[in-house]
């Protein structure tokens, strides 16, 4: 199926960003890809060009505000308009409450939830604009089953999942609101990690039973694909050897 649609997504460079990136140039859309680290998104964008679709990508902190406004100009002002944001960029250092790895709580909640409401922000104005929009923002299963060591992590994704249900039922009948929830997934998830144990046992756990971020691309691909009538409000997505 043809999108044709114009996307912004947060944390393109890899991962599960990087595989919807893909998936929807495969697919028709224009994708306007945003991260911190450039060179990723240069490749991003590079390897999309060379298998024929078209894509920009931009530098951005989404803790900055004025990087995810730069993102949605840059779609409207090359392409005329903005059909999607993907809320995807996001960390999880996690660890136990008693390690008091205060600055990596810190950095989670600027990244996972205000990453999210400054997307959110930059978006709304022009799909009110327009009259039409979709935002579709990359939650987790680590909120759905509480253990130790993700009790911050998990906490900033139920934090994203309040928000979309509420923006959902603010949104009326010309917006689409979206929650994907992954499960384990075949990312560099664990490279933000300071806590060395925890990070030894998630990438156990990775290697062990992980998916490929491309399940969660065609996840968001499905939740767009949707006619504009139809809106997919939440999707939950997990190997099957996941508890």
């Amino acid at each position: 199926m043809e999108l044709e649609k114009v996307v912004v997504i947060t944390g393109a460079g890899s991962g599960i960003g990087r595989a919807t990136a893909m998936l929807l140039a495969a697919r028709g859309c224009r994708l306007v890809l945003g991260g911190r680290r450039e060179a990723q998104l240069a490749a991003v964008a590079a390897e999309i060009e060379s298998a024929g679709g078209l894509a920009i990508f931009r530098r951005a902190d989404v803790t900055r505000p004025a990087a995810l406004e730069a993102l949605v100009a840059l779609a409207c002002d090359r392409f005329g308009r903005l059909d999607v944001l993907v809320n995807n960029a996001g960390i999880g250092p996690i660890s136990r409450f008693d390690a008091l790895k205060v600055e990596d709580w810190d950095a989670m909640i600027d990244i996972n939830i205000r990453g999210v409401l400054h997307g959110i922000a930059a978006a709304l104005p022009v799909f009110r604009r327009q009259g039409s929009g979709h935002l579709v923002n990359v939650v987790s299963t680590a909120g759905l089953k509480i253990v130790p060591t993700m009790g911050v992590y998990a906490a900033t994704k139920n934090a994203v999942r309040t928000i979309t249900e509420a923006l959902r039922q603010e949104a009326g009948p010309q917006l689409r609101v979206t929650e994907v929830s992954p499960g384990m997934v075949a990312t560099d998830f664990a490279d933000s990690m300071t806590d060395e144990a925890a990070k030894a046992a998630i990438q156990d756990r990775l290697a062990a039973i992980a998916m490929s971020p491309d399940a969660i691309a065609r996840g968001i691909a499905f939740a767009i694909e949707q006619p504009p009538e139809v809106e997919v409000g939440s999707i939950v997505i997990r190997p099957t050897a996941q508890d």
